[in-house]
């Protein structure tokens, strides 16, 4: 027997990489270069980067690297990743989903700026939604809640009326942070205690209800974890 869970919230914010663009192949090239370049174990360095800007990152794993040379490594490498949409797919699932969520109250909350997420979303085929919160929208990366935070106001709606979906522990953080519930999408968010948790989007049904809410049904095997 098939097991529903189901989340009603008023409107979704949704990370882009890993969530739904699978962009994994760009991330490991581009960091794995950046790695090497550092003297870095590149292993090591893909457990953490997932989730934040680039430099916060870089500062992460070099603190006393001058914040000067991860901000000049970070636009390189924005540039390089905006370049390389070699591998870039959506996530499963994902085209139905965004379908599904055409003129309901939705966003985008990415670490990635305007010209990166414009070249993923576009490489991976998915529409784009219409408030977008990006790099250069806040002042701090997650798992910082501010662009979450954001992304509810632009939209219009409390953070607790709203859904989170990511894949990553900075993001993760970052939504719980925010005062708001998580669906994790993927593997690797099942070890950062979202809500509920999704092997990918082919899981997901959204259901626009006559009151305006979103009702989010989750099929099994989703893992209810809070």
């Amino acid at each position: 027997m098939t097991a529903t869970t189901t989340l009603t919230a008023r409107a979704l914010l949704l990370d882009m990489d890993s969530t739904i663009v699978n962009s994994e192949a760009v991330v490991e090239r581009c960091w794995r270069r950046w790695a090497a370049e550092q003297g870095l174990d590149a292993d090591e360095v893909l457990k953490v980067v997932h989730g934040r800007q680039g430099w916060a990152t870089m500062a992460a794993l070099l603190p006393d690297r001058p914040m000067e040379r991860n901000l000049a490594d970070n636009r390189r490498m924005l540039e390089q990743e905006t370049a390389d949409t070699d591998g870039v797919v959506p996530v499963p699932g994902a085209p139905a989903f965004m379908a599904a969520l055409a003129g309901l109250p939705h966003a985008l909350v990415t670490s990635a700026d305007v010209p990166l997420s414009d070249a993923r979303m576009g490489a991976a085929g998915l529409p784009m939604p219409a408030v977008r919160i990006t790099a250069e929208s806040v002042s701090a990366s997650k798992p910082d809640p501010e662009g979450f935070l954001k992304g509810a106001a632009e939209l219009g709606f409390a953070p607790e009326d709203c859904l989170v979906f990511e894949d990553s522990e900075a993001g993760i953080e970052a939504g719980r942070a925010a005062g708001m519930r998580v669906v994790g999408v993927g593997d690797r968010a099942a070890a950062f205690a979202p809500t509920v948790q999704v092997r990918d989007l082919t899981q997901i049904r959204v259901e626009a209800r006559p009151d305006g809410t979103l009702a989010v049904h989750i099929t099994a095997p989703a893992t209810e974890t809070a």
